[in-house]
């Protein structure tokens, strides 16, 4: 779903709010989503999932497919989503 049907969404169950005002709480949201994996710190959404940072080590033993050529990649942090069982149960329904 893009951000413009998300706004179209709430606006239709929501209608009191305007759009700008829908607007500014998924930037809220997202905000502080990003600060707070920024941190490290993980976020649960009860019902929903957990988003949480991975660390992934550097390798020094990496190959390019194309080339067979060594190469290096450096440590670097990933963003991990898991779905909650109630989730997970709604979308396999």
């Amino acid at each position: 779903m893009s951000r413009p049907k998300l706004i179209k969404f709430f606006k239709q169950k929501n209608p009191t709010l305007n759009k700008s005002e829908i607007n500014t709480i998924i930037d809220i949201f997202c905000k502080s989503l990003s600060d707070s994996l920024k941190k490290e710190c993980p976020v649960e959404i009860r019902g929903f999932g957990t988003w949480k940072i991975k660390r992934l080590k550097e390798n020094f033993n990496a190959r390019n497919p194309n080339t067979n050529e060594l190469i290096y990649k450096p440590e670097r942090v990933k963003v991990r989503f898991k779905a909650s069982k109630k989730l997970n149960k709604i979308i396999n329904e």
